[in-house]
């Protein structure tokens, strides 16, 4: 067997969702668990948490539709509501909670013959223009869906462009934005993403929504996970698989774009950009090989990547590497890539094997 696997710590995913409802005593909180919970498996996780979540939260009907089938009975909230008028009675055989996030999607719904009235939860646009109603909008819709038979709760809901920028004006104008409209009588409200649950406390609300925080990542550029009390929940480990002595002037990988200054030793590791790992990753990024960091050398390939052993002479073939996880922060490596934790723990491919601990 190829040796690179994903280690998941499905009891550091119920640490991090406990953490969540501490930083907001008595709110109820949905785990968000698209995209394959951020790579980390939908049913591991959702089986994991089945006792502990209030609910969950997913992008589309078809993840809803694995979630339902794995807890009968949990709130399971479809973020970006139905995509298409039929979606809207599946919705409700499942008994899903639903964002209605624009016109079209209001006037489907009302349109729709249901078995049984959805929780609905409407979308303000706050300020981050993605997705929602703005405030007058939301105040002339607020009115046909409270009266609707298709409409059990009527639900407020929002998200923040930029709570992971601590002290943005942004967040602010957001959050009044929404307090703005709390004289309407909604059953239930959520603002709160990750970065909202762990440093604005105002916008806790009714329901959290953590997501990336569960999988012990940090939303903040500026605070790493371990600072914010979270537990990693992937740790990916491969082996050296080669070493070569490389001399000095010699050039390592594609495009040779690394070229030894000194005589050099580079170890070739099991993973490469088909799994997951960061194609754009610059030479120097770390990686660790028997718990010592070492530099990355040369451009990923997709089924390996070099690393510089020279100053770790005892590392061999066979030697231990961690990619990233419980010794080594995803998001320092996301932040040498370029890019953020979510990106790399959602792009871990499905060739990479999940081994799971309780």
């Amino acid at each position: 067997m190829r040796p690179l696997v994903a280690h998941i710590d499905l009891s550091a995913i119920r640490h991090n969702y406990d953490l969540a409802k501490r930083c907001a005593p008595g709110r109820e909180a949905f785990a968000v668990v698209k995209a394959n919970a951020y790579g980390h498996g939908v049913r591991e996780v959702v089986t994991s948490l089945h006792d502990a979540a209030d609910g969950f939260a997913v992008a589309s009907l078809e993840e809803a539709a694995e979630v339902r089938a794995l807890h009968g009975t949990a709130r399971v909230l479809l973020l970006e509501g139905c995509f298409e008028p039929s979606e809207c009675r599946v919705a409700a055989q499942l008994r899903l909670d639903v964002a209605v996030q624009g016109e079209e999607q209001a006037v489907a719904l009302l349109a729709s013959e249901l078995p049984g009235p959805l929780n609905v939860w409407l979308k303000l646009d706050s300020g981050m223009h993605r997705l929602g109603f703005d405030a007058v909008a939301l105040r002339a819709v607020f009115g046909r869906l409270r009266a609707a038979p298709q409409v059990a709760e009527l639900n407020l809901m929002s998200h923040f462009a930029c709570a992971d920028e601590r002290g943005h004006s942004l967040n602010e104008d957001q959050l009044e934005c929404f307090l703005g409209l709390l004289d309407l009588d909604f059953d239930r409200r959520s603002l709160a993403n990750s970065a909202a649950v762990l440093t604005i406390p105002a916008a806790h609300m009714d329901w959290i929504r953590p997501g990336i925080m569960l999988y012990g990542a940090s939303p903040f550029a500026d605070l790493g996970a371990a600072e914010l009390g979270l537990r990693p929940a992937m740790s990916l480990r491969a082996q050296i698989i080669a070493v070569r002595e490389v001399a000095v002037g010699e050039s390592v990988g594609y495009g040779a774009s690394w070229v030894a200054e000194r005589p050099s030793r580079i170890g070739t590791v099991s993973c490469g950009y088909a799994d997951g790992y960061p194609r754009h990753a610059p030479s120097g990024t770390p990686v660790l090989v028997n718990g010592q960091r070492v530099p990355l050398a040369g451009r990923v390939s997709m089924d390996m990547l070099a690393v510089d052993l020279t100053d770790l002479p005892d590392a061999a073939v066979g030697a231990a590497v961690e990619l990233w996880g419980a010794e080594l922060p995803i998001d320092e490596v996301a932040a040498h890539a370029g890019t953020i934790g979510y990106e790399l723990l959602t792009k871990v491919t499905a060739r990479v094997p999940r081994r799971y601990s309780a």
